[in-house]
């Protein structure tokens, strides 16, 4: 009997145990662990574009055939785009309310490398909300809006990214905002988005940008753009924009930029904008990472991040591991950061500077304060060049961020402590040229 009562107080007292928490204390709601992927049998009718008079040839653009296709099963209540094995050029596609995209093995959906196949319309970019080229896939208020499958979704870059480097030859100051390309997916206020299995690949700029949404899940993917021969210029994996509850599981990233970029705002009043805001509860897991400039980045374009949890992945070739952008020209606040349970390697573990590339107060006469606080980077074990890639500066003030079981082995392992008041050193252990360097 007096087992069966322990049993039964053990069993009552499991879902205690798995209740975890955000950095800043509060629960995880369990929508989080709730991860089975979506049944396209759920959705609604199906609609397969060849039979809807879309041919399998990749050079032969129908946008017009699959938009249309999508507005037919719009007008009959909704139901799901099916792309068939086989592959189909398109520009700009707009999904609207209740429709989904589904590709099946063997599916190529190939962007066109024509911009003027993408039409100007009112969007967001860069942290700023204008007019610009659409994306290949776009969702705008397409509440529980899907992509699913094995299938792939080709951004066709090359001739962009070769345009992009051309014209920078020409004009070494050109950014992205000159050399205008699409983005391969952006999805806009919407809200229970899932997207699950499918290849996103060669971008010609941002690959999937998720901007203004509630309770998104982007689970299995790969998502793959070049660095070589060709450097595929700004193809970030994913850029969450003013986001809530926002999970990436067991995706496969690697890109030419970041691979997933909180973004939010940009500008010396950013926090006054109404367009800008806030990216809260956001849970990167069980991802691997190849090459990308870092595995997970606060900026350029952000004003609040608070509740980011990174854990359990493994990083390659990564530049860096977590980056701050610090930027100049906007107000910033980047809080309740957990990285954890990270194995691999990247040049920098941890980077923190200015960051000054396009520096712009128009304005403002003050540089606007910026803040980092409770950020935790824990069992760690882990390969570097430099260690502690971390600068002082008035601009910004760092606080309370633990370092807590760390295993690193570095070519520059210095680090200084003073630089971040009230941190933490708890078991970090520095193999630096021969030596180890235990700061307990």
């Amino acid at each position: 009997m007096k087992f069966v009562t322990l049993v039964c107080s053990l069993l009552f007292c499991l879902p205690s145990f798995a209740q975890e928490k955000f950095p800043d204390g509060t629960l995880i709601p369990d929508w989080f662990r709730q991860n089975e992927i979506v049944n396209i049998e759920t959705l609604g009718s199906k609609y397969k574009i060849t039979d809807h008079g879309v041919v399998n040839d990749s050079t032969l653009l129908q946008t017009e055939k699959i938009q249309a296709v999508i507005d037919q099963a719009s007008s009959k209540g909704g139901g799901v785009i099916i792309i068939p094995k086989g592959t189909y050029l398109s520009g700009a596609l707009f999904f609207k309310p209740k429709t989904h995209l589904y590709l099946e093995e063997g599916a190529v959906l190939k962007g066109s490398d024509d911009i003027s196949n993408f039409p100007i319309i009112n969007t967001r970019i860069e942290g700023q909300s204008l007019k610009y080229f659409a994306a290949l896939v776009n969702a705008d208020k397409v509440d529980g809006f899907t992509i699913s499958g094995k299938g792939t979704i080709n951004g066709n870059g090359l001739r962009y990214w070769k345009s992009f480097w051309l014209r920078r030859t020409v004009i070494p100051k050109c950014t992205n905002m000159d050399e205008l390309r699409p983005r391969l997916v952006h999805i806009s206020n919407s809200n229970d988005v899932q997207l699950s299995g499918v290849r996103l690949i060669n971008s010609p700029f941002w690959t999937t940008h998720i901007y203004k949404c509630n309770n998104v899940k982007l689970l299995g993917l790969y998502i793959f753009s070049p660095a070589a021969p060709v450097k595929a210029p700004s193809t970030d994996a994913i850029d969450i924009d003013v986001c809530n509850n926002v999970l990436v599981k067991n995706c496969y990233l690697s890109v030419n930029d970041d691979a997933i970029a909180l973004k939010g705002g940009k500008g010396p009043w950013a926090d006054k904008d109404s367009n800008n805001g806030s990216n809260t509860n956001i849970i990167i897991e069980d991802c691997t990472y190849g090459f990308c400039h870092s595995a997970l980045t606060c900026g350029s374009e952000s004003i609040h991040n608070r509740n980011i949890i990174l854990r359990r992945c493994t990083i390659n070739q990564a530049s860096r591991l977590l980056w701050l952008k610090m930027r100049a020209d906007t107000p910033q606040n980047y809080e309740y950061i957990l990285v954890e349970d990270i194995k691999g390697n990247a040049k920098s573990f941890l980077y923190i500077k200015p960051w000054t590339q396009f520096f712009d107060l128009k304005d403002r006469k003050d540089i606007p304060m910026s803040y980092s606080d409770h950020v935790t980077m824990r069992n760690i074990d882990f390969e570097c060049d430099v260690f502690f890639n971390v600068s002082a500066s008035e601009q910004y003030k760092l606080t309370n961020f633990k370092f807590e079981n760390l295993n690193i082995k570095a070519k520059d392992g210095e680090y200084d402590k003073s630089i971040i008041p009230s941190s933490e050193w708890n078991n970090v252990k520095v193999n630096q040229l021969g030596y180890t360097d235990d700061a307990d």
